[in-house]
């Protein structure tokens, strides 16, 4: 049975609490993910729901639109009303398909505030 000696347990203190510190940085690090991630998720969801709705709305709208100018041209031109309804309508959907795409592409990098954290906590290492 070996006995430890105040000297040997105090040769490890330092490299114990270093080893400590750091894996305390990282369970700080990993619960800014989680949070993160949680507070992406709200707000995809929010916005996948307002999308949705407005999607389904304006196609209640466009299908209204479109049956009362078929209508109102029904006896005189009936197939230029509906050519043109059409073409208007593509014209919207493609668009709406180049301001999607410019979304996608400028969005905000994701997990950058967990980023910014560990670019500190490297450089706090890398300091003698």
């Amino acid at each position: 049975m070996t006995i430890e000696t105040p000297s040997q347990h105090g040769e490890h203190s330092p490299l114990r609490r270093i080893i400590g510190s750091v894996f305390a940085i990282l369970q700080t690090r990993l619960e800014l993910v989680g949070i993160e991630l949680a507070e992406e998720k709200d707000r995809l969801i929010g916005v996948l729901f307002l999308g949705l709705a407005a999607m389904m709305l304006a196609t209640m709208a466009l299908i209204a639109l479109t049956a009362l100018i078929a209508i109102a041209f029904w006896d005189t031109y009936r197939w230029q009303a509906l050519a043109s309804i059409t073409a208007v309508y593509a014209i919207a959907g493609i668009a709406c398909a180049l301001k999607a795409r410019s979304g996608l592409r400028n969005a905000p990098m994701v997990f950058e505030a967990t980023l910014a954290e560990f670019e500190k906590d490297r450089d706090v290492f890398r300091k003698p």
